[in-house]
């Protein structure tokens, strides 16, 4: 055997090995996550600091969800997913964390009381969606957006059933959103009914009042 056929060799048996990593990341994350019911996920920025407003309407979220009747998902980090977290399990709710393994440690805040590790990014965004009923995308940065741009493809593709994809603070999505309308839909890439599937709210009240409508528990 050659040098390279050995090293492709070596490379197909460590990506089967990974797929089974893969399979018992999935199986693990269903097993544990099945014991939740009508959760709403909330994504935002990991550095936003407890004195933050944002921290605090993100904590006031959780809160209102957790005391109508929906648990909280979060990738169970700090900053927003932090507050998200707090607000739902101080309120008694639901607070999931589905935290992630990176090459710095990122551990996982003190508010989770149900939680699932992964290393897989993909397989932990299955997991948002999956047991999701909503999702409430705060200010955040490029992770945020990951997360806004999948679930916005599956409910644009009919991959899952439309649910609420609610942006909160229109001054921090208003410019993505007019970028949006400029240029994708101006010029045909997405249309307007499409666009339609995300909607902006300003107070934590408008928030949970969207749901309740939208979501029935």
């Amino acid at each position: 055997m050659s040098s390279t056929e050995y090293l492709l060799d070596s490379l197909s048996n460590q990506d089967s090995w990974r797929l089974f990593k893969i399979i018992a990341e999935v199986v693990e994350g269903f097993e544990t996550l099945s014991r939740t019911r009508r959760c709403v996920s909330i994504f935002g920025s990991a550095r936003s600091g407890a004195g933050d407003p944002i921290y605090r309407e993100t904590e006031e979220i959780a809160r209102l969800l957790a005391e109508s009747g929906y648990g909280v998902i979060t990738g169970g980090g700090p900053g927003l997913m932090e507050a998200a977290n707090k607000g739902a399990a101080e309120a008694g709710g639901v607070s999931v964390g589905l935290h992630i393994h990176l090459p710095h440690e990122q551990s996982c805040n003190r508010y989770v009381n149900v939680r699932s590790d992964f290393r897989y990014f993909f397989v932990r965004k299955l997991m948002f969606v999956k047991y999701a009923m909503a999702y409430v995308v705060m200010p955040g940065g490029m992770g945020t957006i990951d997360e806004l741009s999948e679930a916005f493809v599956l409910a644009q593709t009919h991959r899952i059933k439309p649910f609420p994809i609610i942006l909160y603070q229109s001054s921090f999505w208003n410019g993505l959103l007019d970028w949006l309308r400029e240029r994708m839909v101006a010029d045909g890439y997405i249309t307007e009914e499409e666009l339609g599937l995300v909607v902006v709210k300003d107070s934590p009240q408008e928030v949970v009042e969207h749901i309740r409508r939208h979501v029935i528990i």
